[in-house]
């Protein structure tokens, strides 16, 4: 079993998770712009799709028009994780910047762990195996009642990914799962109620981005 743990690292890793229309991109961007406003270098990326192999694995997922068995859903996030970790990530820590994420490894847990019901220690384990055992310095999880998400996408008038046209019991497995998740590790997660106004939300965001970078000394965690 592969260990979850924090690798020392200049940078800091902070991800965002929660349901399909809880405002991830949002309150990414919010935190990118406030970032650089304090002269941070900033890497802004996301899962799956945060390289040019990732883009490919995102059609596959999210834009296959056929069925995709779900284990083998599980290990093309996973591949495009490793992928993504070991070419974009990791070198941004190291160099002591700042990375801001839309989703990782909790979304696999989430997704296809409970709503798959493919089982939380066996994705887990996969995509920790993947990552070298990589776990962000924060992650902040968007919570948002699944009707109340739903909503959010019909105005958007898009059309929806395999993902989002999943039926309404399988949002509430992975809503349950990211609050287990978040549960499970306080230290790491900050869990903000998605209903609110996004400017109240992205200053409870900068709060606790502040107070990481004062306990490190910096922006991110020293190594």
């Amino acid at each position: 079993m592969t260990t979850a743990r924090r690798h020392p690292h200049a940078g800091l890793f902070v991800t965002f998770e929660g349901g399909d229309g809880a405002g991830k991109t949002t309150q990414a961007a919010l935190l990118d712009a406030w970032l650089a406003e304090q002269g941070r270098t900033v890497v802004r990326t996301r899962e799956p799709g945060g390289t040019e192999v990732g883009v490919l694995i995102r059609d596959i997922v999210l834009h296959h028009r056929g069925d995709v068995a779900p284990r083998a859903e599980a290990l093309l996030y996973a591949a495009d994780r490793a992928h993504h970790i070991a070419t974009v990530v990791r070198p941004a820590l190291d160099r002591g910047d700042v990375v801001i994420q839309d989703r990782y490894l909790d979304s696999s847990v989430a997704y296809q762990g409970a709503g798959r019901v493919l089982g939380r220690d066996e994705v887990r384990d996969l995509s920790l195996w993947a990552t070298e055992g990589l776990l962000p310095d924060l992650t902040v999880l968007l919570d948002l009642a699944p009707d109340a998400a739903r909503a959010r996408l019909d105005a958007d008038d898009k059309p929806f990914d395999r993902l989002e046209a999943e039926k309404d019991a399988f949002h509430a497995r992975v809503r349950a799962e990211f609050l287990e998740l978040a549960a499970n590790e306080p230290d790491r997660f900050l869990v903000l109620d998605a209903a609110q106004a996004p400017e109240a939300l992205a200053a409870a965001v900068r709060e606790r981005v502040t107070a990481l970078a004062e306990a490190s000394g910096g922006v991110g965690r020293a190594g």
